[in-house]
């Protein structure tokens, strides 16, 4: 659990949308005396809560997926088949010529393209998860965007369209954006290393941000990541884990392990066989999240969730998991691997959402990519008051 000292928070200059990109950028390196959305009364809602819509990145990277590409647009077509069902779908394509080629996949696939927005903003990887924007709404019902530096989880060299992506975008949803900073630098942060619950508690790991491994913003202490959490996302509780699972190039994201299915429950993945790599970093979490606390001091209630048979491509270990899912409105996807602990998953889903319809979605083949549905989404809070 977080304690502050003394320290000064954070401060993030608010962005007028007015600015270029590079005005942006020189303001929030140079005048750090704006408010915090933290002093705005802003906070980041829990996923299940009222979605304008979830941002995706049309995949194109052949790399990311190497020698088993064909079959990804069509999967990402039935992602955006069913979500555009209940919300609205921000898509980030290439070109103009990728959309229309985008628009005929769509089409095929059954998808209702009324409720598709195509924004052309060119992407390395696409993985809005990670790059897009961490979003935070206030009292007034009022929704902003966390433009946190994208660096590529400190490992791929070719990330500089990711990391403009939220800023390209924003031309058209012209929403407030915030720049976040700490001790005089740009925070770097992906989406996927943190988990809340609405409520002030936010779920993150060790081994993402505390390892020398991919080190994110070096020398960043856990007080560090706390005031950063606190200031930009209205957190007052940090619950830190330990490792990730096998195969996970982010280097311990938390939405492959535990995940907020309500503001008072944690559902987190757990191994059976004692021979699998997974067995003691997943027994590990799994007793500390039995010992945590929520923002008021209660216990969480914890549930568990099967992991999947090891998946292999080509001699690699991937990191398949079900909580990887994706909450939508009235709609919660959830991956699935031709494994017979599909079922399992599905039904302990289906028993923590009994107000959403539970969908599988066959991600044998997104995972090559090392993530699936919750790594390739990111979702945009409704405005308005609740």
């Amino acid at each position: 659990m977080m304690r502050y000292s003394s320290r000064e928070l954070m401060k993030v200059v608010e962005v007028p949308r007015t600015m270029t990109a590079k005005q942006r950028e020189k303001k929030s390196t140079a005048d750090m005396k704006g408010r915090t959305p933290w002093e705005m009364e802003y906070r980041m809602p829990g996923e299940w809560e009222a979605h304008a819509g979830t941002w995706l990145g049309w995949p194109h990277e052949l790399t990311d997926w190497p020698g088993k590409f064909a079959p990804i647009p069509w999967a990402f077509a039935e992602i955006v088949r069913h979500l555009s069902r209940v919300e609205r779908v921000y898509l980030l394509v290439e070109s103009r010529a990728a959309e229309k080629r985008v628009r005929g996949i769509l089409k095929k696939a059954g998808a209702n393209l009324e409720a598709v927005d195509f924004l052309v903003v060119p992407t390395d990887r696409g993985w809005m998860r990670d790059s897009g924007p961490i979003c935070v709404k206030n009292t007034e019902g009022e929704v902003a965007y966390n433009h946190f530096v994208f660096n590529g989880w400190a490992k791929y060299a070719n990330h500089k369209k990711d990391a403009a992506v939220v800023a390209k975008a924003n031309k058209k949803l012209k929403r407030r954006v915030f720049l976040p900073a700490h001790q005089g630098r740009r925070v770097v942060l992906e989406g996927g290393s943190i988990d809340v619950n609405g409520r002030g508690t936010l779920l993150t790991t060790e081994e993402c941000l505390q390892s020398k491994v991919q080190e994110r913003n070096p020398g960043f202490t856990k007080q560090d990541y706390e005031e950063v959490f606190r200031a930009q996302l209205g957190v007052t509780n940090v619950l830190w884990l330990g490792n990730g699972i096998a195969g996970d190039d982010t280097h311990g994201h938390v939405d492959d392990l535990s995940r907020f299915v309500n503001a008072t429950t944690v559902v987190t993945i757990v191994e059976e066989d004692p021979k699998d790599a997974n067995y003691a970093p997943l027994r590990d979490n799994l007793a500390r999240l039995k010992d945590m606390k929520d923002q008021d001091g209660k216990p969480l209630q914890v549930e568990t969730l099967p992991i999947p048979r090891p998946v292999w491509f080509a001699g690699q270990r991937l990191p398949a998991s079900y909580a990887n899912f994706y909450i939508a409105n009235k709609l919660v996807l959830v991956p699935t691997f031709n494994d017979a602990n599909d079922r399992v998953a599905m039904n302990t889903l289906s028993k923590l959402f009994p107000e959403r319809a539970v969908v599988g979605i066959h991600c044998r083949d997104l995972v090559l990519g090392l993530g699936t549905l919750h790594c390739m989404t990111q979702q945009e809070p409704a405005a308005g008051k609740a």
